[in-house]
Formats: structure tokens, sequence, C-alpha cells
């Protein structure tokens, strides 16, 4: 069903359409874009809360700028659906996040005005100074370059990093710090009391309405009264609200806060800025959620909730007509719990994702011994290695796409120091819907390359709940990886009784004698179903779940290649480095001679879809198996012929 957008935004289809509106009929555009955002996610799924904080915003840049000439960097991109009605993709926004259809995140190959391809946190200030600085080397100083960051955001490092380098330069460019008070959860840390501080002091707020009205009344004295204004208010920042020397001791001009849902005020303020040379902050106070009233009152449930009732409010889920399967994130949350509460020991770390690790679970029953720290992926890392050089047992858990920003603190400051570590990478694989910016391909490669790092995939539930209670047992130094995707699982009966494994052991799920699948993880359970299929069609087949990457079971390696001649190694991470490439460094090494056939991700960048289509793109759902598998007899025979 495609949507119907209100009277003035079906005229747009460009932002030199916006720029044909008057301005009074802003608040009308702002109005039907909001709706179109509402009735199009209720019915498609998405993002939701943070794009309609951002309606008036949006219209406000692209009526003010002259874009794709002056440039839009969305930080993290949850919020650019308006962004993209706007820029010529209302039409087709209902493919948003199906497969082939718009991605969920800006993305340069998709739109000229999509600057930069976005998906993780505080990358925006940077890649617009970058953007900036390459203006300047070209002459083109009249050009505009606009970063939108959250104030969730701005509490990655990176952030920092490149406001300290912009402002050292001459950079003609805005960061807009877009303050909700939330990114995903609620906002933590000594940031979020910093804005707060900012946005509440009504000192300093009425102080400079006074200012900026007496300014107004001001004639006859030209710059030099702007000249004395400013300094004045200079001094009133710094001898009422010292907090606000932060911005402006990395030498960048600071404006605001401003009401970020007034779109006619946010003109004038902008194209104000337009003429102000060098770097500067806006800051913008909005409201995640605004004009939905469930989402205003519960910002973390509605960041993206799937389909739902526009009129009632009502989540939409499918009935539960059998015992459902939970997810594996919820089996860590609830299993850590029960670990906790027998190991004084254990402490929880998340960066900024509680609900979406579910260590929440943990931060509500023991809140002294869970933390969330932010959009600080390195910083998780090194505080859980300093944890541990304690004698504390951090579980750190992180979103395998987010491991990556922490790759070197692993190495640096964990694995060189022999600390036991537990890294627990939830959306491992393909992350689904949002993409490849979230996917999870990567992680077994990059962590078995480690040394005094251990590796390992559950197959189910039971084996997450295992895993867990192994990881949290006395051991020699190397840090832990259990890495599970995100979904569910396969058992409803799940709160089975926890035993130690030992570490680089896998099992034999199914035997068999024509041919071997070895499996790492969840996929395992998509090869049991191909090996079913097989053996009806008179094709022998034997299951390995492996377990560990590493240390891989060499003893069950060595049963396996001793007595099978064709074998097919099954993960769902990337195969350049990963399980399979293990298994053939074994076979390598020791000499073996088989037939083998790795099914995994392609060395390409695999785009957004649901789970279920990108596995069955890349050939390792049943179906892909069971397929490759029959290929691999029928290859066989007629070779002996």
């Amino acid at each position: 069903m495609l949507i119907q957008p209100g009277e003035l935004l079906a005229k747009i289809d460009s932002p030199a359409d916006l720029k044909k509106l008057d301005q009074s009929q802003l608040v009308q555009f702002s109005q039907e874009l909001r709706q179109f955002i509402i009735d199009n996610v209720s019915i498609y799924g998405g993002h939701f809360g943070a794009n309609l904080g951002v309606v008036e915003l949006t219209t406000a840049l692209h009526y003010v700028f002259n874009t794709p000439e002056d440039q839009l960097v969305w930080d993290v991109g949850h919020q650019a659906y308006g962004h993209k009605i706007i820029t010529g993709r209302k039409d087709i926004f209902h493919t948003n996040r199906v497969y082939n259809g718009l991605s969920g995140f800006p993305k340069r190959k998709e739109s000229e005005y999509d600057a930069f391809g976005v998906g993780h946190s505080s990358t925006s200030i940077s890649a617009a100074l970058g953007m900036a600085m390459a203006s300047n080397i070209k002459g083109e100083k009249h050009r505009q370059h606009i970063a939108i960051i959250g104030d969730g955001a701005m509490t990655g490092g990176i952030a920092f990093e490149g406001m300290n380098h912009a402002g050292a330069s001459d950079a003609n460019m805005i960061i807009i710090l877009n303050d909700n008070c939330m990114s995903i959860d609620p906002n933590v840390g000594a940031l979020k009391e910093y804005l707060t501080d900012i946005t509440t002091s009504h000192t300093y707020n009425k102080m400079r309405d006074d200012v900026w009205k007496l300014l107004g009344k001001v004639s006859g004295f030209g710059k030099s009264a702007q000249e004395v204004v400013g300094k004045l208010e200079n001094s009133i920042k710094s001898f009422l609200l010292k907090q606000s020397n932060l911005f402006e001791s990395l030498n960048l001009r600071y404006f605001g806060p401003v009401d970020g849902h007034d779109v006619n005020h946010l003109v004038h303020v902008l194209n104000d800025l337009k003429d102000i040379p060098g770097p500067k902050v806006l800051h913008c106070v909005t409201t995640k959620g605004k004009g939905f009233a469930p989402a205003e009152k519960d910002q973390t449930k509605w960041h993206a909730p799937g389909k739902f009732d526009k009129i009632t409010g009502e989540i939409q889920k499918k009935p539960d007509l059998t015992p459902q399967a939970p997810k594996y994130q919820d089996v860590f949350g609830h299993t850590l719990v029960e670990l906790a509460e027998k190991n004084d020991k254990i402490v929880g770390v998340t960066p900024a994702m509680p609900s979406g690790s579910s260590l929440n679970i943990m931060m509500k029953e023991m809140p002294d011994r869970a933390f969330d720290v932010g959009i600080a992926e390195q910083h998780a890392v090194t505080f859980s290695a300093g944890l541990a050089t304690q004698g504390m047992i951090p579980f750190c858990n992180i979103y395998s796409t987010f491991m990556q920003r922490g790759y070197d603190q692993v190495i640096h400051d964990v694995c060189i120091q022999d600390l036991a570590v537990n890294f627990c990478l939830d959306r491992a694989g393909f992350a689904g819907a949002d993409g490849p910016t979230h996917h999870g391909n990567y992680d077994i490669a990059f962590m078995r390359c480690i040394p005094n790092m251990i590796v390992a995939a559950p197959m189910n539930e039971s084996e997450l709940r295992n895993l867990l209670f192994t990881s949290q047992l006395p051991r020699e130094g190397k840090a832990f990886t259990i890495r599970y995707p995100r979904g569910k699982g396969v058992m409803p009966e799940w709160r089975t009784p926890m035993e130690a494994i030992e570490i680089g052991t896998g099992r034999q799920v199914k035997e068999g004698e024509d041919l071997a699948i070895l499996t790492i993880g969840h996929i395992g359970n998509f090869a049991l179903e191909a090996a079913g299929k097989l053996d009806k069609e008179g094709v022998s087949t034997a299951v390995y779940d492996m377990r560990f990457v590493k240390p891989l079971d060499e003893k069950l390696l060595h049963h396996i290649f001793k007595n099978h001649k064709k074998v097919i190694t099954v993960e769902d991470g990337c195969l350049m480095g990963g399980f399979g490439s293990a298994i053939l460094e074994f076979m390598a090494e020791n000499d073996y001679s088989a037939k083998v056939k790795r099914l995994g991700i392609p060395d390409r960048i695999v785009e957004h879809g649901e789970q279920y289509e990108l596995h069955a793109e890349c050939q390792f759902d049943a179906d892909g198996i069971f397929q490759n598998a029959l290929q691999m007899i029928e290859t066989s025979l007629s070779t002996k012929l």
C-alpha cells in the first residue's frame, strides 16, 4: 500500500521544490512530512523516534542551504528519513530497509544528496571537516558543510577528536548538536549533565535573550555594536555558565540553545550562521518522537518499534500460537544475572546498548555491577581491562559491528596483557535490514588471529548458557569471545542446567558416512535441516558443531579427515580468514587430502534485507547447504565415472 503525501509534500521531489514554498508554509509542510513518516513506518517498520525529532530541522536545512552543493552529513543516520523523502525518494520510500530497496541509512551510492555514508555513530564532524578542508584546497570556500550529530553520538571519542581539529582550522562548517537527551537508550555521563546545565540555566538564557533584544534596538552603531555585544555575551557565558567553555575552549563559536521544532526560527538562525566564517556549533533542543505521543513518552521502545497501529499506538506482534524460543540477547541477559548472583566478581559492561544487548536486566537487578559507558567502544574495552587487572570478571557486551571500533584496545590493552576479559558479541553475522554498516561479518576472522584469545559460538540457547558459565571460571589470562546472532534461538525451554565445556572441544550432532558438514554457531541448525534432506536423497551426512574456532578441536578434526573425503564448512561470517579458512589451515598443516567447500559470507559488501534473504543469497541457509552438498556428491560421482 502506497502512502499518499499531504498537499504540499506531494509537490516536493527535491530541495529546489521545497525552496519554492513561502516560508509561512513550512509549518504545514513539516506537519505533512512528519505524518508521512508516521504513516510509512507504521506499515513498513523502521527507525521512528529519531526521525520524528528532526522534521523541522531537516526542513530548515534543505530550505536554507543549497544541497547537494552544500553538504549535509547525518551522524548515524537513524534520523535521515525526512532527508531522503525531500531529496527525491518519496515515491519509493516504501522500499526503505527492504531487500533490494532503499537503505535505512544515508548512502553515497544511493543519492548525490547523501554526502557521506553512515551507520556507526560519531563520524559526522570528522567527515564534514574533511569535506570543508577539501573545499578550501579547491578554492570552493563558498560551500557550506553541516554535520548533524545527536547528544548521544557526541559521547563517542572521535566526535571530540573532530571538534579539536575543527577548532584549529578555518573550515567553513556548522556542527548542529541535536540534543534530545537520548541515543537508543537514555544518555549517560558527564556530557549529558553538561548539556542539561546549558539548556536549563534560566539565568543564562534569559540574560542572553535580553542582550540580543537590546542589540535589535541599537541602530547607527553597525559592526561596533555587534562586537560589543559579542564580547558581552562571552563575558556572560564565562561568568554565569562555566560549562559553556567546553565548545568555545576548542575555538568553536557556540550558538544556542534554540528550539529545534520552531522551523521558522531555525530558518532565520541558519541563514545568519551561513554568513559567519569558521567552525561553529548550533545547539538545537528537540524531542525524540515529537508529534506521536507514545513515542515521546517511551523513547527507547519507539526507537525502532516495527509495525504499529498509528491510531492506537499498539505495536503489532505476531500471535504466539506455540511456545517461542527466546532471543539470544535475552538468554545472555538472564544468564549473566544467574551467574552474577553466585559470583560476586562478575560485572557487565556495554557501550550505550543496555536494552539492545539485554544488559539492562543486570543493570536493574545489580546497578552497582553493570555499566553503560556511552557510545565509547574503545573505552568499554579498556575499562573492562582495568576491571580485569583487579580480579573482576568483566563481560563486555558489544555488537559485533561495533567491536570493530575497539579492536586496537582488544589487542593492546587486553590480549598483550593476558587479561581474562569476556567479549560477548551480539548481532554476529547478518544484522538484517540495518545492512552492511551493521552486519557482524568479520569478528571470527579478526578475533581468531589475536594471541591469547579464545573464540567460540553457541549452536543454541543451552550452549550459550554453557559457554557463559565456562567463561567465568578461572583460566590462565586468555580473553574469551562468544559470538551469537540477532534474533531467536531454537529452544522454547531454554533454562537448562549450566555445565562447563572443555575449551577447544566440539561435538558430533549427527552421524553420517558420505559427507561431513562442519559448522560454527547458530547456523548449525541450518546444517541439521539440510542433512535431514540429504539423508532422504540417499546421502548419509554427518554434522559437527565445532563450537570453538580457536582453539580448534584438533582431535575431532583428525577423526573427521580420517573418515571423510568430502567436507563442507558453514559459517555466518566472512570466508576470508574465517572458520572455513581455519579448517583449511589445519588440513594443510596435517597433510590431509579432501574436497572442501566453504560456505559463508563472500568477499563483497552484502546489502540489507531480512536475515533469511541474505542467508539464501550467500547460500548458507538450509536449502543452500543442501544444494551445495548435492553438487559436491554429483561432481564426485561424475569424476569417478
